[in-house]
């Protein structure tokens, strides 16, 4: 078996990356919008933009903040937003146990469902020439380098943008536009339609609870679906 160099196996994981750049670089600009329609300096858009580093995250805390939200809402809801990144870490862990803890934490931190999805298979069948981990690093970084400038674009277009111009939709469009294409099955429809509702019903609640409370039916209701497809088949 050849072995892949770390230098070529980071480039493969950039250029496989690539292709999937012109769908992230929208909801960067609506992201760095959003900031600017709520009064951010670049400053501090840039370093929530570091801390977060996930999109649906920072742009619900956005909508949170701008309608006042109870900061534990805030806190509870992104938590809830990246419970994925849970799942993926425990499936990636038996492939990086072995790179140093510094390493790990980097790609940890680095990590999306992007270079998830694209890194899986390849650390998978190529654990033994050991460049798995160096192409999930360069899926990653490139990943973490075109949402940054993204968002950093979007703040900068947005200064120029009049006041009169409107930009209290963005980011709900921006979560319609990832809900349409992410309803698969008929576990998907549900939670979303559950959480639909209950977000609707909720939607006086105080501290905009009823997001974080329609969040959790939502999810429940996807799992509990799922569950009971695979008892049936």
């Amino acid at each position: 078996m050849q072995r892949t160099t770390a230098k070529a196996a980071f480039f493969d994981g950039v250029r496989t990356l690539l292709p999937l750049t012109p769908g992230v670089l929208p909801f960067g600009l609506v992201t760095g919008l959003a900031a600017v329609d709520m009064g951010y300096s670049p400053g501090t858009t840039l370093g929530m933009t570091l801390l977060f580093f996930a999109g649906s995250a920072q742009m619900a805390a956005f909508q949170l903040l701008k309608n006042d939200a109870y900061a534990l809402v805030i806190l509870l809801t992104t938590i809830v937003i990246n419970l994925r990144f849970v799942m993926y870490s425990a499936s990636l862990a038996p492939h990086l146990h072995h790179l140093p803890r510094s390493l790990r934490w980097s790609l940890s931190y680095l990590l999306s469902d992007q270079a998830y999805a694209l890194s899986i298979v390849r650390l998978s069948s190529a654990e033994q020439d050991g460049s798995g981990h160096w192409f999930l690093a360069g899926t990653a970084l490139s990943m973490w380098l075109c949402w940054v400038l993204s968002v950093m674009v979007g703040v900068f277009v947005g200064a120029g943008i009049p006041q009169t111009w409107s930009l209290e939709f963005a980011i709900p469009l921006s979560f319609l536009a990832l809900l349409v294409p992410a309803i698969r099955n008929s576990a998907s429809l549900s939670a979303a339609t559950v959480a639909g509702i209950i977000a609707i019903l909720a939607a006086g609640m105080p501290y905009n609870l009823g997001l974080l409370l329609a969040s959790c039916c939502g999810i429940m209701t996807g799992l509990t679906v799922e569950s009971l497809q695979r008892r049936a088949a």
